[in-house]
């Protein structure tokens, strides 16, 4: 038992009072007192005998109540109680993408690092909610199921990487199924999902939008990567390179992500340098969950807060308070906390409008809280636009006839990555207000990004026309030589036959001469070809015998590194690994072995 105080503080109430209690005791000494203006010999004459009753000195029980009142509040603790923990009930499946194209390094040093270190900022920021991982490549694993220990899944993230992948490919339907299934498994009817990834196809929007659709589920796509791409390295020097022998420069297509996110009402952003692409991508508002909490499966000791056991101690004192002129002793007693919450916001209601608290809160920096308060539609939408809520803030930008409105709108449009949008929205702007320069400024910004865009596009197009052309001048010259090589082979056929006709016709003739020769010899003279002598027998067991060692000794030698390899598993088994890759990427192995085995896996022509 030990003895705590859980709201300290209270205990400065305590000096008032001992002031307070100094004053009185200093004026009911002094006041009355005589002796100060009349000779000491007079006094006793002039005053008469004092040694009648005396007031009564209430100034020590007054210091008793406060002290009493000011303990209660400061809330005195003798024990721990267990208290069961809360939790927001916030599910969150990171889909990660370990295809080959991640180790392009046109986001230095490599997109898969970036991708790891933006979700170790991610894991840093939730304070609250469930989070999963799950990797992919060829396949999906699920690397944490959901829990609430982010910092077991931060201390996997940085073993993560394409080369630990067993099938190499990229399935993002796969991995958004096993998402899904996770969230179900841990009774999650409405959560969200992150897909960090540099690219997926047409099939794969298709099955994504199918597989989401009345799931419950929210999708937020983060982009990793540019659209110029940059070639992959092999990890012997070189770089990849498909089958017409051109090097692999796997570019960015935003197109396809943004379409996948319109059509399950998600969001996409490509990476950022700072955290706005987080709040964007997780903002509270994208599914409308209502706030709920969870109790977890542990519990925490608190203090039991027992200053109400103080109260019995002034009950007394309370009833006396009937009696007139008791009423001021009720000071001490009003300091004590009371058992409700107080509401700031409904006070701040009668003093303030929604605007007014938005500006305040907006100059206090809190601009998701000023988003929310405010009415007026472009304050609000500026609060957005502060807070990295570009979507909300373009929703929020809705004059149509006013050019500054309109610039603002362009500039939340071009913070969410949609360029052509931006732009017809500043030649709106412009059409208005003609001489606005950080419209026209902004406006040559995005159209020269634009034109950068349609020629890179270009040039991937023409690249791509030309390696086709390529590739089917190869195929042709090919077929070239292949007609050639048959007809090689059908002439080496015919010379072959004349030939083998004419050793057939030699040895006929060999033979006949060689019946007539044993023809013409007499038993006698015959010599026994097929008895051997005895060097040649022991020859022969000599070899057969070298032949049966070697054997042995591949059997031996083989049974030996067999021996070695289970012992060295075993000793891997029972250490703890200091580095989670091995384990993981032996997990991974083992479950796609099992999915091969139960055909539950198809082939990928792209294979990065």
């Amino acid at each position: 038992m030990s003895f705590h105080l859980m709201r300290p503080e209270w205990l400065w109430a305590l000096l008032p009072a001992i002031v307070l209690a100094g004053l009185l005791w200093r004026l009911r000494h002094r006041s009355g007192s005589w002796s100060s203006v009349i000779a000491p010999d007079l006094l006793p004459y002039l005053i008469g005998d004092s040694s009648g009753p005396r007031k009564r000195n209430f100034t020590p029980a007054l210091l008793l109540i406060w002290a009493l009142a000011a303990l209660g509040a400061a809330g005195p603790s003798f024990e721990k109680i267990p208290q069961p923990v809360h939790q927001k009930q916030d599910a969150l499946v990171l889909v990660l993408d370990l295809s080959y194209s991640m180790m392009a390094a046109d986001l230095a040093p490599s997109r898969n690092d970036r991708a790891r270190q933006k979700l170790l900022d991610l894991l840093s920021q939730r304070k609250e909610g469930q989070t999963g991982l799950i990797a992919y490549a060829g396949d999906a694993h699920i690397v944490t199921p959901l829990t609430d220990d982010n910092p077991t899944i931060a201390n996997l993230l940085p073993a993560l990487n394409p080369g630990m992948m067993p099938l190499a490919g990229s399935e993002p339907a796969a991995a958004l199924s096993q998402a899904v299934e996770l969230m179900y498994s841990a009774g999650v009817q409405r959560g969200r999902i992150m897909l960090v990834t540099d690219g997926i196809t047409e099939q794969d929007r298709e099955e994504i939008s199918e597989l989401l659709q009345g799931s419950g589920m929210g999708l937020v796509i983060m982009g990793i990567g540019t659209a110029t791409g940059a070639p992959l390295p092999l990890p012997k020097g070189g770089f990849l390179k498909d089958d017409s022998g051109t090097i692999v420069m796997p570019a960015l297509e935003e197109d396809l992500l943004r379409r996948l996110a319109r059509d399950t009402a998600g969001r996409y952003m490509r990476l950022q340098i700072d955290d706005s692409d987080l709040d964007y991508l997780l903002a509270d508002d994208l599914l409308a969950i209502p706030e709920q909490t969870m109790v977890l499966d542990r519990a925490a000791d608190a203090w039991e807060d027992q200053g109400h056991l103080l109260i019995l101690l002034l009950l007394p004192v309370v009833l006396s308070l009937f009696r007139k002129g008791w009423i001021v002793c009720l000071l001490p007693l009003m300091f004590a906390p009371l058992p409700q919450t107080a509401h700031a916001d409904v006070w701040d209601d009668l003093w303030l409008t929604p605007d007014q608290q938005g500006q305040r809160a907006l100059q206090e920096g809190n601009n998701e809280a000023a988003a929310n308060l405010f009415e007026d539609n472009n304050w609000a939408g500026t609060a957005a636009y502060q807070s990295g809520d570009y979507e909300r803030a373009t929703q929020s930008f809705t004059d149509k006839d006013s050019a500054d409105t309109l610039y603002n709108r362009g500039n939340a449009l071009a913070k969410a990555g949609q360029i052509d949008e931006a732009i017809e929205t500043y030649q709106e702007s412009l059409k208005i207000k003609p001489e606005q320069q950080d419209a026209i400024e902004n406006l040559a910004l995005l159209e020269k990004l634009q034109q950068e865009q349609e020629q890179q596009q270009e040039q991937s197009d023409k690249q791509d026309q030309e390696n086709q052309e390529n590739q089917e001048n190869q195929e042709s010259q090919e077929n070239q030589d292949q007609d050639q090589d048959q007809q090689k082979d059908e002439q080496n056929q015919d010379q072959q036959q004349q030939d083998s006709q004419s050793d057939d016709q030699q040895t006929s003739d060999q033979n006949s001469k060689d019946k007539e020769e044993q023809a013409s010899e007499s038993p006698q003279d015959q010599p026994e070809e097929q008895e051997k002598t005895p060097e040649q027998e022991e020859a022969s067991r000599q070899e057969k015998e070298q032949q049966q060692e070697a054997l042995d000794e591949a059997i031996a030698q083989a049974q030996q590194e067999d021996l070695e390899k289970d012992q060295a598993m075993e000793q891997w088994l029972r250490r703890i690994p200091d580095d989670p890759s091995g384990l993981l990427r032996q997990k991974f192995r083992y479950e796609s072995q099992q999915r091969q085995q139960q055909g539950n896996t198809k082939d990928d022509e792209t294979y990065w």
